[in-house]
C-alpha cells in the first residue's frame, strides 16, 4: 500500500462546465497540490459522483467512495489509480438495465476495491485494452468478437473485494488485458459467466480465493493461458463450475497453459440460474478445446452431470492436459471424455485422482500419466440429465454480505505491481471436505 499523502479538498468550478486545463486552477474543478503529491478524492464530499471524482484523479490518486447507490457508468483511463468504496455491500454502481458496464478500466495499475456492481446489461466490471469493448460495441450476443482490431492487452490491474451481481453477461470481466489479479471478490446472477478471462497469451493473471455461485458458468477462460492461474476459489451453486476453453470468436486461439488449482468446484446444478446459450449443466469443470492445462488438487464433487469432461471445440482437439490428484466425489460421472465429431483429443492423462467412475471406462489405467503427446484420447458417452428451465438474471437471490476490504476508510491507495507474483502449485493445498457446506446461499446435494 502507498501512505496516504492527504486529502484533496476541491472546489467547483463556477460558471460553464468547469473548463479544461491541466488542474492548477480553480477553474478546473481541481484543488491546489504540491507536485508530485498523492491525494484522497472523497465522494460526494470532494466530487459528486464517481466519474466525477476519477476524471479529477491522477496517477497515485485514491477515489474513496461513500456508502450510497451511484446510477452512473465508471470509465477510468488515468493509469495507476484506485477506486474504493468505504463498505463493500453499501457502496453500490447500479446500471438500472440501462447501461453496458459499471466500472470500465482501460488503463494500467488501476485497482477497483470493496464495492458491489449490479445490473448492468452486459458487465459488473471490464478491465480491457480493447477500444471496442471499452466502448461497449460487442457483447451483446454472449460474447466479444472484435472483429478486424488488433490485440491491444492492458497491462496490469488488480480487482478485489468486488460483488459483482446481476449482470447481463460477466460479473468481472478481464479481456485483452494481462498481468493481473481477481481476489477476494463474489460474483452471481451472471447470465454467462461470474468471472471471465478472454484473450490474452501470455495472461501472467492469478484468479484466486474468490466465490462465483448462481451464475450460469462460475469461471471461463476462452483463448486465455501461458501463466494463467485459477488457485483456490469457490465454485459451487452455478449451472456449470468452470471452463477452460478455445474459441473462434475471440483472438489468440487455442486456449494453452493455464493451472487449476486447490479449488472447490460442487454442485453446479442450481436451477434458479440464468440459462446459458450452450446449455450446460450438472458439469463441475469443463475443457473444451483448451491444451496443456493442469488441473491440481481439486475437490470436484456433487456435480450430477460429470465432474470433469474433455471434449473438442469444433475444429480444435484438447491436447496434453493434465489431471493430477484431484479428489472426485458423488458425481454423475467423474471423469468424462467425449468427442462426437471427428476431432479428437491427444496426450490428456490422469495421474493420483481419487476418483470412482470414468467414461470410457478405467481410464486412470489407460490414460495414466505420462503419456505420449501424439497418444489419442478415447471417447465414449452418458446419459445426462435434462438441464431445467432457469431464470431472468434479474431474478437471482441477492448475495449475502461479503468480507470488507482491510481499513478501507484509512489505508492509502493501492500500488498494483507491473507483473502479479505467481503462486506455486506445490503450496496448494486440497480444499477440505468440510468447506462443502460453508458460506454459500446454496448447499452441496
Amino acid at each position: 500500500m502507498a501512505a496516504l499523502a492527504g486529502t484533496l479538498t476541491l472546489v467547483a468550478g463556477c460558471g460553464g462546465d468547469g473548463g479544461g486545463g491541466d488542474g492548477g486552477d480553480g477553474g478546473s474543478g481541481k484543488g491546489r497540490r504540491p507536485a508530485g503529491a498523492h491525494v484522497t478524492i472523497e465522494v460526494p464530499a470532494d466530487a459528486p459522483t464517481i466519474s466525477d471524482a476519477v476524471s479529477l484523479a491522477r496517477p497515485g490518486d485514491l477515489v474513496l467512495v461513500a456508502p450510497g447507490v451511484y446510477h452512473e457508468s465508471v470509465r477510468i483511463d488515468t493509469a495507476r489509480i484506485t477506486l474504493r468504496g468505504s463498505s463493500r455491500d453499501k457502496v453500490v454502481v447500479d446500471g438500472r438495465l440501462q447501461q453496458p458496464n459499471g466500472v470500465v478500466v482501460s488503463a494500467p495499475g488501476v485497482a477497483v476495491e470493496n464495492l458491489t456492481v449490479r445490473n448492468n446489461t452486459q458487465n459488473g466490471i471490464l478491465v480491457t485494452g480493447s477500444a471496442k469493448a471499452a466502448a461497449g460495441l460487442p457483447g451483446g450476443s454472449g460474447g466479444y468478437d472484435t472483429g478486424d482490431e488488433p490485440v491491444t492487452f492492458l497491462k496490469s490491474f488488480l480487482v478485489s473485494h468486488v460483488t459483482a451481481t446481476r449482470n447481463g453477461l460477466y460479473g468481472i470481466y478481464a479481456f485483452s488485458a494481462r498481468n493481473g489479479v481477481i481476489e477476494h471478490s463474489y460474483a452471481s446472477g451472471s447470465a454467462d459467466s461470474g468471472i471471465y478471462v478472454g484473450q490474452c497469451k501470455p495472461c501472467n493473471i492469478v484468479v484466486r480465493d474468490n466465490v462465483a455461485e448462481l451464475n450460469a458458468v462460475g469461471y471461463e477462460g476462452t483463448n486465455a493461458g501461458g501463466d494463467m492461474y485459477v488457485v483456490g476459489n469457490r465454485l459451487v451453486g452455478n449451472r456449470v463450475g468452470l471452463t477452460t476453453n478455445s474459441n473462434h470468436q475471440e483472438k489468440l486461439l487455442p486456449q494453452k497453459g493455464s493451472v487449476v488449482a486447490g479449488n472447490l468446484i460442487a454442485a453446479n446444478q442450481q436451477t434458479a440460474t440464468p440459462e446459458q446459450a450452450d446449455g450446460g449443466w450438472g458439469i463441475g469443470a469443463g475443457i473444451d478445446g483448451g491444451s496443456d492445462n493442469r488441473f491440481v488438487r481439486n475437490r470436484i464433487a456433487g456435480n450430477r452431470n460429470a465432474g470433469l469432461v474433455i471434449t473438442a471445440t469444433s475444429d480444435i482437439p484438447p491436447v496434453g492436459n493434465r489431471i493430477v490428484d484431484n479428489t472426485f466425489t458423488g458425481n454423475g460421472v467423474d471423469v468424462g471424455w467425449t468427442f462426437p465429431t471427428a476431432t479428437r483429443g491427444r496426450g490428456n492423462c490422469l495421474r493420483g485422482n481419487d476418483l470412482r467412475t470414468t467414461v470410457p471406462a478405467r481410464l486412470a489405467t489407460t490414460a495414466a500419466c505420462p503419456l505420449p503427446a501424439g497418444a489419442s484420447s478415447p471417447t465414449g458417452t452418458w446419459a445426462a440429465q435434462t438441464a431445467p428451465g432457469g431464470v431472468p438474471f434479474t431474478e437471482v437471490a441477492a448475495p449475502a454480505p461479503q468480507p470488507q476490504f482491510p481499513d478501507a476508510a484509512t489505508a492509502g491507495a493501492t500500488v498494483v505491481p507491473p507483473v502479479p507474483a505467481l503462486p506455486s502449485t506445490e503450496g496448494v493445498r486440497l480444499p477440505p471436505a468440510s468447506l462443502l457446506a460453508a458460506n454459500a446461499l446454496v448447499q452441496t446435494p
